[in-house]
């Protein structure tokens, strides 16, 4: 199933559509979310996003590590999080898994990448272009390669991100 969704579902113009190939797949995923065209989901069965949540065009979301997503976020277009690699120094080219959380109120903007074992707290965001290797703290504003603190979120929260536009 998750290779049909990223070969063919993936390109779909229906967000029902997608959604229910993921969930079929293995994936949890709550009410009110949408996931853009051209989306690769890695491991489905060890994903797990939460309600009113947007993800962007074009986003890789590999949950081999496993991967869970916040209520109320938004991942831009291209943002890649990645939860397995290979250690370096390994004769084999063994590879390890880490696990990744995204919370709530987090917006990662356009083309971030995340990286194993990282965890990036309620309400941070991360500006476009930058690479998480390292947690990012509870309403931090990080930016960078790679991503260090340039800010703190102040204002009080309570949007919805729910963004599903027709054929998109």
């Amino acid at each position: 199933m998750e290779v049909a969704f990223n070969l063919v579902f993936t390109h779909f113009p229906s967000h029902n559509l997608r959604l229910a190939v993921l969930r079929l797949a293995g994936a949890r995923i709550g009410s009110a979310v949408s996931i853009l065209r051209g989306t690769t989901v890695l491991a489905a069965d060890r994903l797990e996003i939460g309600n009113s949540v947007s993800i962007g065009f074009r986003c890789l979301l590999d949950s081999r590590g496993g991967l869970s997503i916040g209520d109320r976020t938004v991942l831009a277009s291209d943002t890649q999080i990645i939860t397995a690699a290979h250690e370096v120094q390994s004769p084999t080219f063994a590879a390890y898994m880490q696990p990744v959380r995204i919370g709530s109120y987090v917006w990662l903007a356009s083309r971030v990448t995340v990286l194993p074992g990282v965890s990036i707290e309620d309400r941070a965001v991360v500006g476009a272009c930058s690479l998480v290797r390292s947690d990012v703290g509870e309403s931090l504003i990080a930016a960078g390669i790679p991503a260090r603190e340039i800010g703190r979120r102040t204002a009080e929260l309570n949007y919805d991100p729910a963004y599903r536009p027709l054929f998109y």
